[in-house]
């Protein structure tokens, strides 16, 4: 008997900052911080569509690979560029991400928009902070948050 295959297509935009919102990811040290997030999400067999972010948070849409859960997938890239930062920057020896994350799922007629929004990070952080585009992202997602758990 043939088993039959087993497949999914699972986009989600991810938005994750550092802890206490420190303004710490200046523009000298992100390209090379996004390429290796990037890279920490590949080797675990995720498509990554985009990366971008500011100086307190970072945004992917990512592939979520069928046999890794979500927070499995989160976890290897944090902790994996938390690693990296410290090491390449010694300035940065104490960084941490904050311990939580947003994540939102992205149907395939929508990556380009997402990828867009996610190039525009600079542009769009001039007039929206952190908390509130969060904020936003969690309302418009019907998802339910208390205010007093959602800052570390």
């Amino acid at each position: 008997m043939k088993m039959s295959q087993s497949l999914a297509t699972i986009v989600v935009h991810l938005i994750f900052g550092t802890k206490a919102r420190q303004r710490v990811l200046i523009p000298e040290i992100r390209l090379e911080l996004f390429n290796f997030m990037a890279s920490s999400a590949k080797r675990e067999c995720s498509h990554v569509y985009e990366v971008d972010g500011v100086e307190d948070h970072v945004h992917m849409l990512v592939s979520l690979p069928r046999t890794l859960p979500l927070s499995k997938l989160v976890e290897v890239i944090k902790k994996e560029s938390s690693r990296w930062l410290k090491k390449q920057h010694s300035a940065l020896q104490l960084f941490s991400w904050q311990n939580g994350y947003g994540a939102f799922s992205v149907s395939a007629s929508q990556i380009p928009a997402v990828r867009r929004y996610i190039q525009n990070q600079e542009k769009h952080h001039r007039q929206t902070s952190f908390q509130d585009e969060l904020r936003a992202f969690l309302t418009k997602s019907n998802v339910s948050f208390d205010e007093k758990y959602l800052w570390d």
